[in-house]
């Protein structure tokens, strides 16, 4: 998905812009940080304050330079609009928090009223299409059946949360003036993979296998996750 995201940047803005960047659940920092060190200015907002802890301390060790361009937020993606003004980004990355958000609606339109004009929205979401895929291809038919009728599912932290569909948010981009601009499928070929599994020997020619994949009809209709571009008219 970096690469994706590098690209859909390099598309819209010039070479060598210092973008502003709003990262929202920016979890333990990572985004933010390689977004910094390329010399973007980057804000990040998490509610989790274990995990703004351990961004702190990642951007602790990063040389001034680096310190100097970021900003780290406790609090909720929804409230971005009492910390910033609206047009304050260039660019908004909003990655793996829908799925725990039960209407995401206004948080989405929240996000967009942060882009100035041109700006790039990024969501990152569970593919609410293909939810039958996991427990299908691990064996579990009844999960399997169970999935094709529900955008509910149960994560691999064992909690509740729920997935969006393609059309559906296509229809919310549009609505609020940052139209679908580009999608790709994420994690086609290793969503069964455990998150402790060693790289293996091969590691490229697998990530060239799901870069292709991922932006390839069929098969990005069938991923995990979906990454989605909106841009700000």
């Amino acid at each position: 998905m970096t690469r994706q995201l590098d690209e859909q940047i390099a598309g819209r803005f010039p070479v060598g812009q210092r973008l502003r960047v709003l990262d929202v659940g920016m979890g333990q920092g990572t985004q933010a940080l390689r977004l910094a060190r390329v010399g973007h200015k980057v804000t990040g907002l998490e509610q989790d304050p274990t995990m703004v802890a351990t961004a702190r301390e990642a951007l602790a060790a990063e040389p001034e330079g680096i310190r100097s361009r970021v900003r780290l937020f406790e609090g909720d993606g929804r409230e971005t609009g009492v910390h910033f003004l609206p047009g304050s980004f260039d660019v908004v990355l909003c990655h793996g928090v829908l799925m725990y958000v039960e209407e995401p609606d206004a948080l989405v339109a929240g996000l967009a009223r942060m882009l100035a004009p041109g700006g790039l929205l990024s969501l990152l979401v569970r593919n609410g299409d293909a939810l039958a895929m996991r427990p299908g291809l691990a064996g579990d038919w009844a999960g399997a059946l169970a999935s094709f009728d529900t955008g509910a599912y149960t994560n691999r932290l064992g909690l509740d949360v729920r997935a969006d569909r393609l059309d559906a948010l296509t229809g919310t981009l549009a609505g609020i003036g940052a139209p679908l601009h580009a999608w790709y499928g994420v994690r086609v070929f290793t969503d069964l993979a455990a998150d402790d599994a060693p790289v293996p020997d091969d590691v490229e020619a697998l990530l060239a296998a799901e870069e292709r994949a991922g932006r390839t009809d069929p098969y990005r209709g069938v991923a995990a996750l979906l990454h989605l571009c909106g841009v700000r008219g």
